[in-house]
């Protein structure tokens, strides 16, 4: 219990020295003269008596000696830190091998303790947050969301000085919320600005920062290596450029261009209007238009050109047409149906599982660097990196999906290689799935047609607020909600026998911006996965139901917008494990595509599988461990818990004659859809 009272106290309010009280004042940590920095070492008695006096708990931290962190301290305390940045994953990769090969937890908390108030504190969380996942002696210590630690990176600057005023002056009990105003970063008369709410939303930007902790691409190998981790990397990141595409129907908009062409000019601008509370830097603008030109940073040691970047590139194409990469051994290996999307995913985003990183290069993580060093590619102004330069902020730049386009189509150009699934692997004999309905959950609801509304909520950003007050300090924020909804689905088990399948859900769009109708060749390439979930089917019929709260996908709001603190940690086993690894996941109020006030068409669309086809061999309950977004985050030390390809059955081409989302379905009586509509209402509710 000390051990990780004292690791949540480290990873809060990163901007303040490890000395001064946390979880609202009531924890204090007694820290080694050694351990203090070279400003406050003199000051050591005072500050003790300063800081720990009136706190309910005083931790004494051990000294285990000095560690040598000269390699970290290369990045400037104030300074930006990135993943995408080789030089900072490296370096990141080598501070969680000192924190995971630590010999115990007691010993780890004295290492970061001296580590936390010399190091930059990006660095410095990501490492010991990788780390205490990664440890068997620290899995149980609840890791703070990115929002409690750096709120800077999710909202509008201006609402920080009213909410330390407001946390200043007024006591707890009177204090009233902040409110961060939706869309503030450009007007309407920006097209893309329709999209701001997705972009922009602070649920999904966390979720690509957690997915990103929980998948490091520059962890040593024992900790990057995850079943199936490429092909994950390949299918979220699909899976948000899909629901994007979709949203863009929704708001009137084409589907996004790809990046393919890397030297013509960019013509979307954004101005993320956001102040690093490192340095009180804002995050620099990218103008419209501009073009991405040779790196010479020399502050990150990014040296690279463009025509590099496209030779990356061209080789995996060239892989992908002849069908196998080369090692670094120089031994073909080949791409086939079973590994080949795994090894991709690797290869192209580059991590430490890439089987050839001198041949096939960094293209992912160094398209993110072209991109966010576009305003000053040469360190001429010395400016930092924009938002494309973290995985926090990456997200709400209109650019992040075009360029992710671009990855996405090499990926589809692989699967596109492989041949159409068989009948055999397609159907289940026996199981006829006779009808899917979905239905809003309240009492005379139409049948079918599915709620989308604005919903307003409150999140504590206490937390972040370094040197503000203690206590809860709240602000609201506007993001898209969908009315809670349940499916009902129909299946006859005509084989006499109990049998047991894998439902699969997905929502596509029926019409494109322009109201036109999608051929099957093009609407699946927008099909969102929902839910998967296992069924047990008696012989005759079954009638099964599902709450669109249970998604497979998704994780509540409750644990998007957790708070890390003495009276916010659970004690009961189960719920402490909501805190964990239970962070990773698609946030719920984002389930559902927008819609519109005339309703938006949909085909939703069911299919059961054959269980004995998507067994792993591994039995687990999807209530137990939070592994309920397992879609996107797979299971925590374990396998992935689908044998089938992520995406199947959509992720392959079909035959020449399938024109229709009903022709591909005809011959399998395993498989059914209906349409259904989503309906939006320009309304803000408040959460109760």
């Amino acid at each position: 219990m000390a051990e990780s009272k004292s690791f949540q106290a480290l990873l809060q309010r990163p901007l303040e020295p490890s000395f001064m009280p946390k979880d609202d004042g009531k924890t204090s940590l007694i820290i080694p003269d050694e351990y203090l920095s070279d400003r406050y070492r003199p000051l050591a008695g005072d500050l003790q008596s300063r800081f720990t006096s009136g706190a309910e708990v005083e931790i004494p931290v051990r000294n285990v000696g000095i560690p040598d962190l000269a390699f970290a301290e290369v990045i400037d305390r104030r300074g930006a830190f990135s993943l995408f940045v080789e030089k900072h994953r490296d370096i990141a990769g080598k501070l969680i091998d000192v924190f995971v090969k630590v010999p115990d937890a007691s010993s780890l908390v004295g290492i970061a303790t001296y580590a936390r108030d010399r190091l930059n504190p990006y660095l410095f969380q990501y490492a010991l947050s990788v780390a205490i996942q990664h440890r068997p002696d620290t899995k149980d210590v609840p890791i703070p969301s990115i929002l409690d630690l750096f709120p800077d990176q999710f909202v509008d600057p201006s609402t920080f000085p009213k909410l330390r005023e407001e946390g200043s002056i007024v006591n707890q009990a009177q204090r009233t919320a902040i409110d961060i105003k939706p869309n503030f970063t450009a007007s309407d008369r920006e097209p893309e600005q329709r999209m701001a709410y997705f972009r922009e939303d602070i649920g999904v930007n966390m979720h690509h920062w957690h997915w990103h902790l929980v998948y490091p691409a520059g962890a040593p190998p024992e900790i990057a290596k995850k079943d199936r981790r490429g092909e994950l990397f390949y299918y979220m990141h699909s899976q948000i450029i899909s629901r994007y595409n979709v949203d863009r129907f929704c708001n009137r908009l084409g589907q996004l261009q790809p990046l393919t062409n890397l030297q013509a000019p960019i013509p979307e601008a954004y101005f993320p209007k956001m102040v690093r509370s490192l340095n009180n830097r804002a995050y620099p603008a990218r103008h419209d238009n501009q073009v991405m030109r040779d790196l010479n940073r020399v502050d990150s040691d990014t040296v690279i050109t463009v025509n590099e970047l496209q030779r990356w590139r061209d080789r995996i194409y060239q892989a992908i047409d002849q069908g196998f990469v080369v090692d670094s051994s120089g031994k073909n290996i080949p791409l086939d149906e079973v590994k080949g999307i795994d090894i991709l995913g690797d290869l192209v985003e580059a991590s430490t599982l890439s089987v050839n990183r001198r041949l096939y290069g960094s293209l992912h993580n160094f398209g993110h660097d072209f991109l966010a060093y576009i305003h000053d590619p040469e360190y001429r102004y010395l400016e930092d990196f924009g938002v494309m330069g973290d995985v926090t902020t990456a997200m709400r730049d209109p650019v992040f999906y075009r360029w992710h386009g671009m990855i996405d189509g090499l990926f589809r150009r692989f699967l596109e290689t492989l041949n159409p699934y068989t009948s055999t692997q397609l159907a289940y004999n026996g199981v006829k799935v006779n009808s899917i309905t979905a239905r809003v959950n309240r009492a005379n609801a139409p049948m079918n047609i599915l709620l989308t509304y604005w919903q307003r909520s409150q999140v504590d950003l206490a937390a972040g607020l370094d040197f503000g007050p203690q206590g809860n300090v709240f602000a609201t924020f506007t993001h898209l909600q969908n009315a809670p909804f349940t499916y009902e689905i129909k299946v006859t088990n005509s084989s006499g026998s109990l049998k047991r399948g894998t439902a699969r859900i997905f929502l596509a769009p029926k019409v494109d911006e322009r109201n036109t109708s999608l051929q099957f060749r093009e609407q699946r390439r927008y099909f969102i996965e929902l839910d998967k979930f296992g069924v047990n089917l008696k012989p005759g019929l079954n009638t099964l139901t599902r709450r669109s709260d249970q998604s497979s996908v998704t994780i509540p709001y409750e644990r998007s917008f957790r708070r890390i603190g003495t009276s916010e940690t659970p004690t009961d086993a189960r719920q402490l494990a909501e805190f964990r690894f239970c962070g990773c996941g698609w946030p719920q109020h984002m389930l559902l595509p927008k819609g519109a006030p005339e309703g938006v068409q949909f085909d939703l669309f069911i299919m059961i599988s054959n269980f004995d086809d998507d067994s792993v061999g591994q039995e687990f309950d999807e209530t137990v461990d939070c592994n309920d977004a397992h879609s996107f985050c797979g299971i925590r030390d374990k396998l992935y818990p689908d044998k089938r390809t992520m995406g199947f059955p959509f992720d392959r081409r079909t035959e020449a004659n399938v024109a229709t989302l009903t022709d591909f379905m005809r011959p399998y009586s395993n498989m059914a859809a209906t349409n259904v509509q989503i309906k939006f209402t320009n309304t803000i509710i408040s959460r109760t």
